[in-house]
């Protein structure tokens, strides 16, 4: 709660384009390349003065230095002033734009958000082409509530987080490098209003309520005694809840549940910690690919792994393989256009398909397997003949490390992404290949129900709680305990409160979830008895739409937890399948 203080950010707009002589064309490509280079220093310095709660998050400003000198985006403006004739403002609007395009098919939130660092890079040029620079923000004196259309990486090194109350925006999203960067100096903030900094002028007193994802623009004194109130209870809960963060996740009967991380970047690992994680479940390898302007060698991975491994150990750290096609892809590989990129060459097939740059991955995890407990995951196996090449590949790697006494883990566990339903029916033979298999049930949902959920049209139709979905869960669960193979659970299920007494009720006591959602998950299992849970899914087993799982499911956590965990659950972004309630 706070008064509003405006930063202009407003959205650079080319309204104009100009031809240009031949005789000027050099000089404009020299203007474009000034200003590169100029925002290029202006990084370098943010990077020598960042905060040390930011240090972790230095790499986002390495990612936009990268975007500047990258062949695909740089060369590209280059090519549109030379080839074209036209003003680099106009260049540099229409090779933004391009790249924006590609990116709306990906289907990844962390990934396809990565197109506001583009359209960040792009709005920077603008502003130094047209001699209006962005000023800072090291000079905010007062406590306040930052509003703007965005905010970049540097504006964020520039904050000052006992002076910032909080932070809104017209656009990004909630996990846009500006939201990661707020969280870890622990600002609220809300993201992705479109005209917030249109509606709000300097001055309001605004409350922001980041878990509703809500602000509200000169309240009256009843809404601020009420939020007042609210903001006590909520600080004394999440006191109460990160008290008991690092306590074991034991239900009421004594069955103990593991709760891993879900991490995407190295810095997300302390914060996995701080929340309770009891390892890493699932480490996301691609952001580093899509990140770099060309394909990252074996060095630059191993520094990426070990990281994180040494940062985690003695707990468990899994490596999920290279996962782009698709909707993931970087310019530098050799990927061509598909009718249905998602039933594609994605994931283990790409790298079946480009086994050097597979190898490469492979050695760079077998390393940092040296270095802590280290599992490798394979994404998107289908067959048992496909894990057999995979082990191919494997063992070939392996091979050639011990030729060269490099040292490494011998005994690293294998294990199969179950994300497709021909895994889960042959989960009996894929059982004898590996020693883990983890759900990734994103996928699954989406490959079981012929669901884009992305597409507006059908998304409505992506549910966790289908019957269909349930069915296909039970019977994997049962393969697996009659294959005496370890099962874990890594897509958004693990995380949502809401399905918490599904995946108990199956069985499932192994989850990995995004690292926020790890104190209420601990907390609820707490409350909650196994046994019941596996009553409970008997129950809904027998049920044939998703509105009747859903309508037993609310029933029955409202019966056993209380009434201030229910709220804070549908407080929780992302709950339950309550689009149907």
């Amino acid at each position: 709660m706070g008064r509003a203080y405006h930063i202009d950010r407003a959205e650079v707009r080319i309204f104009y384009h100009y031809l240009l002589d031949e005789s000027r064309v050099d000089n404009e490509i020299k203007r474009f390349m000034d200003a590169a280079e100029w925002i290029k220093e202006e990084l370098r310095k943010a990077k020598e003065s960042i905060p040390a709660e930011l240090k972790d998050h230095v790499y986002v400003l390495d990612t936009h230095m990268l975007i500047l000198s990258d062949h695909n985006f740089f060369d590209a403006v280059i090519d549109q002033i030379r080839i074209g004739h036209i003003n680099a403002e106009w260049a540099v609007k229409k090779t933004v734009t391009k790249i924006q395009e590609s990116f709306k098919k990906i289907e990844d939130d962390y990934l396809r958000e990565r197109v506001l660092d583009i359209g960040q890079v792009g709005q920077r040029l603008l502003r130094v082409l047209l001699g209006s620079p962005s000023g800072s923000l090291k000079d905010i004196a007062d406590k306040v509530i930052i509003v703007a259309h965005d905010l970049t990486p540097e504006d964020m090194t520039q904050i000052k987080a006992n002076r910032v109350q909080g932070i809104i925006t017209d656009i990004g999203g909630r996990t846009s490098h500006m939201a990661i960067m707020a969280q870890s100096l622990e600002i609220p903030a809300v993201v992705g209003l479109r005209r917030a900094s249109e509606v709000i002028v300097t001055g309001d007193h605004l409350i922001l309520d980041g878990g509703a994802g809500l602000v509200i623009i000169n309240p009256d004194a009843e809404t601020i005694q009420r939020y007042q109130e609210r903001k006590v209870r909520f600080e004394l809960y999440q006191e109460h809840v990160h008290g008991q963060s690092r306590l074991p996740a034991v239900t009421r009967d004594g069955q103990e549940i593991s709760i891993m991380a879900n991490l995407e970047m190295i810095a997300e690992a302390a914060a996995a910690l701080d929340y309770g994680a009891e390892g890493v479940g699932l480490y996301r390898t691609e952001y580093h690919y899509l990140a770099s302007a060309k394909l990252p060698q074996e060095d630059e991975l191993f520094e990426n792994y070990r990281e994180v491994v040494e940062s985690m150990k003695p707990r468990p750290v899994t490596i999920r393989t290279l996962d782009v096609g698709g909707d993931k892809v970087a310019g530098y590989m050799d990927m061509k256009p598909e009718a249905n990129p998602v039933l594609g060459l994605r994931a283990i097939r790409f790298c079946l398909r480009e086994p050097e740059i597979f190898k490469t991955q492979l050695r760079a995890i077998l390393r940092a397997s040296n270095y802590g407990w280290v599992k490798i995951l394979f994404p998107m196996i289908s067959s048992v003949s496909e894990m057999r090449a995979v082990k191919n590949i494997y063992h070939q790697v392996c091979q050639e490390m011990d030729r060269q006494q490099i040292p490494f883990d011998k005994s690293i566990s294998l294990g199969i992404m179950i994300e497709i339903p021909s895994a889960v029916i042959m989960a009996d033979a894929l059982a004898k290949e590996v020693e883990f298999f983890s759900i990734g049930s994103n996928d699954l949902i989406q490959y079981t129900m012929a669901i884009d959920r992305v597409n507006e049209y059908v998304a409505h139709m992506y549910k966790p709680f289908h019957p269909a979905i349930l069915r296909i869960l039970h019977q994997l669960v049962k393969t697996s305990e009659q294959s005496g193979i370890k099962l874990s659970i890594c897509g958004e299920m693990a995380g949502d409160p809401m399905c918490l007494p599904i995946l108990l009720g199956l069985g499932i006591t192994d989850l990995s979830m995004n690292a926020f959602s790890i104190p209420i998950i601990k907390q609820i299992i707490r409350e909650t008895s196994y046994s019941e849970s596996k009553e409970f899914f008997k129950r809904i087993f027998k049920c044939e739409t998703s509105g009747q799982v859903n309508t037993l499911v609310f029933e029955h956590m409202s019966r056993i937890l209380s009434r201030d965990l229910m709220n804070q659950i549908f407080n929780h972004p992302g709950s339950g399948d309550q689009s149907s309630s």
